[in-house]
């Protein structure tokens, strides 16, 4: 019990804090990336691809965000993706900005992906960059993501994703919140050292020609198409000045669906990329790929019930016998049991719309684990589709692009 508990806690922490430390000393010591030149407006032709399946409430602001992009408008064109819905998305469009879009529709739902390997079909310039429709991108965002693209061997861009809360927002919306500005962290190590190991869907540019189809089951697209143009050899960097905002979800019910959903993802991803695991063909990509995504998934989790049952088994031991060497598995026994006190009390307090910021960490970091280990469960029971149930946001509150 005590191996199993020592290597259980020495792979979360790892998972979790191990690994930023790890890549930001090897950072510290290999030296920092040159930025893009940006003394030279780099400015290639690029198509704005955003999906929008009955998104109507959301597309006035977000053609107005598109269109007020800080670069030249004969280099940028906008396609948006309205394929299946019943809003009228695609009637407003054509009515109301005619040819200054570009439309891809169809009667049929056969899901974000589909609809984006059809939309890739019909993209003519170098660069594609994807955004969400409920999103609202920063006015440099398309000019800073290109900007990198002025670098060969830097086959994607990732933008950054931020979470807008307000004071009085739920913790699950808190958590979410701290959750990716803790990961927009790690992604900047990870770009300094090599590469980036899956981009946000909200915003990210790629190379035309290095797209490839993906399959129209597949959930995390956004991994997918990144990591396999890492795998091809190319550099997936990261623009921290391209960020793409957007609201936190609805309700704690709301963020459970997504997050089981997403780690449903992260395990078929897994399974997909499993090329990716071999250190000597992949080297640097490897390494982050485990320590930053597949450990996160597939390890950490299953680790903390682990943690808690040899915990209390050696609890007991010592009770029982009486130890003269101590309580030290108790004590830390009894730091478990309150730490997820700590996160139920913040669980129920979520339920009642009541908020206390010291249970923000807890609650949140007990509910991610929980959801990784649901999503397993439903990955195994393959009962997962491509097709996304579109999740509630919070109380929309005004969104301008700086």
């Amino acid at each position: 019990m005590e191996i199993i508990l020592i290597v259980c806690v020495g792979l979360v922490f790892y998972t979790y804090f191990g690994y930023g430390i790890l890549v930001w000393l090897l950072v510290k010591i290999r030296g920092r990336r040159p930025t893009p030149n940006s003394g030279q407006l780099f400015t290639p032709d690029v198509t704005l691809i955003v999906p929008a399946y009955n998104e109507l409430p959301c597309l006035p602001d977000k053609v107005a965000n598109s269109f007020g992009q800080d670069y030249p408008a004969d280099r940028i064109q906008f396609m948006f993706v309205t394929e299946g819905s019943t809003d009228g998305s695609a009637e407003y469009l054509r009515k109301t900005y005619g040819s200054r879009v570009s439309l891809v529709e169809g009667s049929e739902r056969r899901g974000k992906v589909a609809a984006m390997n059809r939309a890739m079909l019909e993209v003519k310039t170098p660069l594609a960059i994807f955004t969400d429709a409920n999103t609202i991108l920063n006015t440099q965002a398309v000019q800073r993501l290109v900007s990198h693209f002025r670098d060969p061997n830097v086959g994607a861009v990732a933008g950054e994703k931020r979470i807008l809360t307000n004071d009085s927002e739920s913790a699950a919306g808190s958590g979410e919140g701290l959750y990716w500005k803790y990961e927009s962290f790690l992604k900047r190590l990870d770009s300094e050292l090599h590469t980036i190991v899956g981009a946000a869907g909200e915003l990210f540019a790629v190379r035309t020609e290095l797209y490839e189809p993906v399959e129209t089951d597949t959930i995390l697209d956004d991994f997918i198409i990144s990591l396999r143009i890492a795998g091809r050899g190319y550099r997936v960097a990261y623009e921290p000045d391209a960020y793409a905002m957007e609201r936190p979800s609805f309700s704690i019910l709301d963020e459970q669906k997504r997050k089981v959903r997403i780690a449903a993802g992260g395990f078929q991803s897994i399974a997909r990329l499993k090329y990716l695991l071999n250190p000597f063909r992949y080297g640097w990509l490897t390494f982050e790929y485990v320590s930053h995504r597949v450990m996160r998934w597939a390890v950490a989790p299953p680790c903390l019930p682990l943690i808690f049952l040899a915990n209390a088994g050696l609890a007991i031991r010592e009770w029982m016998t009486e130890s003269s060497g101590g309580y030290g598995w108790t004590v830390l026994f009894g730091l478990q049991v309150l730490f997820y006190a700590a996160a139920w009390l913040g669980y129920r307090l979520e339920q009642k719309n009541l908020r206390w910021k010291l249970l923000f960490v807890p609650f949140y970091f007990t509910f991610m684990n929980v959801c990784a280990l649901a999503g397993l469960v439903r990955y195994w029971k393959g009962n997962q589709s491509g097709t996304w149930e579109k999740v509630r946001r919070a109380g929309e509150v005004e969104l301008k692009a700086p």
